[in-house]
């Protein structure tokens, strides 16, 4: 059972499409919490309606992890069906596919709400539960089976030059086994083609930082030196975010926009392939670069796009863009996609200008009353 939770949602949608918001009427339409997020506890009431939820749920917790207190268990469930917490772990989310028999596509989808990212068909471990998932059979016969498995390589041990197709023809590869021998011989064949980070997700990410750290120059003028990653945050990706730690005077939205918003740290250790590249620093780095990896003749350009045109132009990019790396695809209702995708209506200013003023209204009451140190 597959629920299509990237559809887009009509209202959110249709206001985006009318292009008569302005971007103080964007950060109040955001600030009064007019987009209800898509939340975990409802999409997974989605993917499984019945009323034995939560019993199918603690019933395989606690059969995955005997020596697991019951009430404690209990209660981390009561959270998550509530709304008042997510899962965290990618290993609690297949465990929660795994009992309630979910698809392999309901528990990508389950992945890349919580996490952004759907199955990572290079990550060793995941390759084999999405196969398990496949084929019927259980966690915990997934789990016994992997751990007769050898490790993956470690991410400074994966070949420079790995080819960045290399998830889907993996993905093809493991998709055509049909049994635990083949499965093991795929695993062992494919070996060195394993990691835990996305490839294909660093690519982008290396393209789009290269135009942010190498300013272009006008013809004859001698080329700028390369901006520092530290210029690079504090001049395109700071957005006028606040940057205190305190939450205490924010709404709902306020925090989902302000959550994970990069920093040089993250930058660094992405670059050093130490880290993922987080789905909203991707959507970010498209806005702030106007989508500047294509660098032949764009519609966009033309004059007599209306504001609708150059919505499902957009729409479309990003799509194919966080489909490619295998993240959850555009969602209205995730208040930073509306976000970015009000930024990409901008006809006559840059994209990240018409984010970085909805961001500045969106949070001008809450720096007055919490500055940062």
């Amino acid at each position: 059972m597959h629920v299509d939770l990237t559809a887009r949602s009509a209202a959110e949608y249709d206001l985006l499409r009318s292009g008569q918001m302005t971007p103080s009427m964007a950060a109040e339409y955001l600030r009064e919490g007019r987009i209800i997020p898509r939340g975990f506890a409802e999409v997974l009431r989605e993917l499984y309606p019945l009323p034995d939820l939560q019993i199918r749920l603690q019933e395989a917790f606690l059969a995955s992890c005997p020596e697991a207190n019951p009430e404690s268990t209990a209660r981390k469930l009561r959270n998550w069906l509530s709304g008042q917490s997510t899962p965290a772990s990618r290993e609690d989310i297949f465990q929660i596919a795994f009992a309630l028999e979910l698809s392999e596509a309901g528990a990508s989808t389950l992945l890349g709400l919580c996490t952004g990212y759907g199955v990572h068909y290079r990550d060793g471990r995941e390759v084999v539960y999405a196969w398990f998932l496949r084929n019927g059979r259980s966690y915990l016969e997934a789990r016994s089976f992997f751990e007769t498995l050898p490790p993956v390589p470690r991410p400074e041990d994966i070949p420079p030059n790995l080819h960045t197709h290399v998830t889907q023809e993996l993905q093809a590869d493991f998709q055509r086994v049909h049994s635990l021998p083949d499965l093991r011989a795929c695993y062992l064949a494919n070996l060195e083609q394993l990691g835990a980070l996305h490839v294909r997700a660093h690519s982008y990410f290396e393209k789009y930082l290269n135009l942010l750290i190498r300013p272009s120059s006008s013809w004859g003028e001698e080329r700028e030196p390369d901006y520092s990653i530290e210029a690079v945050m504090d001049q395109y990706l700071s957005l006028h975010i606040p940057s205190g730690r305190s939450r205490r005077n924010y709404s709902v939205v306020q925090k989902l926009i302000k959550h994970n918003w990069p920093n040089a740290t993250l930058l660094k250790n992405i670059r050093l392939h130490r880290e993922d590249v987080p789905r909203k620093l991707l959507l970010l780095l498209y806005v702030i670069t106007e989508n500047g990896l294509d660098d032949g003749y764009s519609e966009l350009d033309e004059e007599y796009l209306t504001i609708q045109d150059r919505l499902e132009d957009h729409w479309w990019s990003l799509n194919a863009i966080l489909s490619d790396c295998g993240m959850p695809l555009l969602d209205p209702r995730n208040a930073a996609d509306w976000l970015v995708l009000y930024a990409v209506t901008a006809v006559d200013e840059p994209m990240s200008q018409r984010m970085e003023q909805v961001i500045e209204l969106m949070f001008s009451d809450v720096t007055e009353k919490d500055p940062a140190p």
